[in-house]
C-alpha cells in the first residue's frame, strides 16, 4: 500500500512511522521542507508527495489543521486517483466534512472524516512514534452510513496502525462530543493554572494537581483554531460548566455545609455511575 501523508507532526509523523513499520511505502508533504528532509532521514518517509506522485497514493492522510486541510485537499483533488481514499484528521468535524465531502463528490473520489484520539502535549516530527495510537480510539465520519464495503476497506486500511476501536459517527455528533471529552477539558485546565499560586505548587502537589494540569500544556495556535470552529457547541459548554461552579462557590460563601455536600456527592454518584467503582 502507498500512503500519502500531509503534515508530519506528531500525528502525521505518527502515522508514516505506523505504517512504514508494518511494510508500507509512505509519501510525506510538510509546508516546512526541512521536516520532510528529517522525515526521510530518519527513514520514516520514502519520497515526497508531490503534484507527481499524489496520484499514486491508495489512502492519503491530511494531518494539519483545519482549515489548512480543506485548501490542501482542495489543491489535490484534480490530480487524484479516483480510487484514492483521503481521510483527515482533525479535532473538528462540521467544516472539514461539509467542504471536503463536496470536494470529493465533484471530482469522484471518497473522502471520509477522521479524528485519531491519542496525543502528547509535546508537537513535532521528533516527538512522534509509530505506537502512539495503539489501542487507542479513531473516530469516522463516512460520507455515508450504509456502504458496508467502504467501511471493510477502513478497517483494512487502518489495521497497521493498531486503533484499539473505529468508532462510526455524524460529524455533528463528534464535535458535540469532543467539545466535552477534550475541548472542555483542555480549556479548564489552561484556566485553572493562571492561578497566581501555581507557581508555589512545587512540595504541595500530587496526582489530582498532574491530572489536571497536564493538557494545560497545550499548542495554542492549533488549539485557538480547534476552539473557534466549535464555538457554537462550546459556548453552552462553557455556560453550563459556569453555573455548575457558581453552584459550589455559593455554597462556600453561605457557609453551607449541606449544600456542599449535596453538590460534591452529585458529582461523585455520576462518576460512578459513568466510569464504575
Amino acid at each position: 500500500m502507498t500512503v500519502g501523508i500531509a503534515g508530519l507532526g506528531l500525528i502525521g509523523g505518527s502515522l508514516a512511522k505506523a505504517y512504514k513499520s508494518a511494510g508500507h511505502t509512505i509519501l510525506g508533504f510538510d509546508s516546512d521542507t526541512s521536516v520532510l528532509g528529517i522525515a526521510q532521514l530518519s527513514g520514516a518517509v520514502d519520497g515526497a508527495l508531490d503534484n507527481e506522485t499524489v496520484g499514486t497514493c491508495d489512502v492519503i492522510f491530511i494531518a494539519v489543521y483545519p482549515g489548512a486541510a480543506v485548501d490542501y485537499l482542495d489543491s489535490i483533488a484534480p490530480l487524484l486517483n479516483k480510487e484514492t481514499l483521503v481521510i483527515d484528521c482533525c479535532g473538528v468535524k462540521r467544516l472539514v466534512c461539509e467542504k471536503c465531502f463536496d470536494i470529493a463528490r465533484r471530482y469522484g473520489f471518497t473522502f471520509v472524516g477522521g479524528h485519531p484520539m491519542a496525543g502528547t502535549h509535546n508537537s513535532g516530527f521528533k516527538y512522534s512514534k509509530a505506537t502512539l495510537f495503539k489501542g487507542a480510539v479513531m473516530i469516522l465520519v463516512p460520507p455515508s452510513y450504509d456502504d458496508i464495503m467502504l467501511f471493510d476497506r477502513l478497517e483494512e486500511t487502518l489495521a497497521p496502525v493498531g486503533f484499539g476501536r473505529l468508532t462510526i459517527t455524524t460529524a455533528e455528533k463528534h464535535d458535540e462530543m469532543i467539545a466535552f471529552t477534550s475541548q472542555m477539558a483542555h480549556i479548564v485546565s489552561n484556566a485553572y493554572i493562571k492561578s497566581p499560586v501555581a507557581r508555589e505548587h512545587k512540595g504541595y502537589s500530587a496526582g489530582s494537581y498532574k491530572d489536571l494540569t497536564r493538557v494545560a500544556w497545550l499548542n495554542p495556535d492549533m488549539w485557538a483554531e480547534l476552539l473557534l470552529e466549535n464555538r457554537d457547541i462550546l459556548i453552552r459548554e462553557l455556560d453550563f460548566f459556569i453555573a455548575s461552579v457558581s453552584g459550589y462557590r455559593a455554597a462556600l460563601s453561605e457557609n453551607n455545609k449541606e449544600s456542599l455536600r449535596s453538590l460534591l456527592d452529585e458529582g461523585r454518584a455520576i462518576k460512578e455511575e459513568l466510569d464504575g467503582r
